[in-house]
């Protein structure tokens, strides 16, 4: 986010006046929605973002997150503790964390590719590190929500109050979701042929 806001600046030759009200948009969106300890987490865990950043150890707020994540994702107390014995050895690029090539690779390699390939130093992390980095932040659901929402909020029901607009896209989407996995035994004529 701020790689981005340093960009939006220097477009407007860093003159604080002209995307001050930009900034203001950007922070609200981070603050509420984006600004997660998954986010943090998945910041801090990513080679090409962390090494690059020598002030990620002493930035309190991400290691708080981070802890937090592992904290509520990681199952039990033995891979707490391990996960917590192994992140000094990627801090300290230690093992196969340390090699050129896995240096080099750190800003080639998507961050879950790269652990796969690079974290066998760490196997416990490496484990929690994929799964954390592999979770998507998919609009997905929503977008078919609002595709929902715009099918029943036509001009003839402009009128609906809130609630039972939202009402009706519960049902709509929930009756979708009970079709589909009601067909989910269904054989196809076309495949079985």
């Amino acid at each position: 986010m701020d790689r981005a806001k340093k960009i939006i600046a220097a477009s407007f030759k860093n003159k604080q006046e002209k995307y001050k009200e930009i900034f203001k948009i950007i922070d609200k969106r981070w603050n509420c929605q984006l600004h997660r300890p998954l986010h943090l987490a998945g910041y801090y865990l990513n080679p090409s973002l962390y090494y690059n950043n020598p002030d990620v150890e002493d930035d309190s707020e991400i290691l708080g997150w981070l802890h937090s994540c592992i904290d509520k994702l990681a199952l039990t107390e033995e891979v707490k503790s391990k996960i917590h014995l192994e992140i000094p050895l990627y801090r300290h690029a230690e093992g196969i964390f340390g090699t050129p090539f896995s240096k080099k690779m750190r800003a080639t390699l998507a961050p879950a590719e790269w652990w796969m390939q690079y974290g066998a130093s760490a196997p416990t992390l490496k484990r929690f590190i994929i799964w954390v980095l592999s979770l998507t932040c998919s609009s997905l659901e929503c977008e078919r929500n609002w595709s929902i929402f715009e099918h029943l909020h036509s001009k003839k029901r402009s009128r609906l109050d809130q609630q039972k607009l939202s009402d009706l896209v519960y049902i709509k989407y929930n009756r979708a979701l009970k079709r589909r996995y009601d067909m989910r035994d269904t054989i196809y004529p076309i495949l079985s042929a």
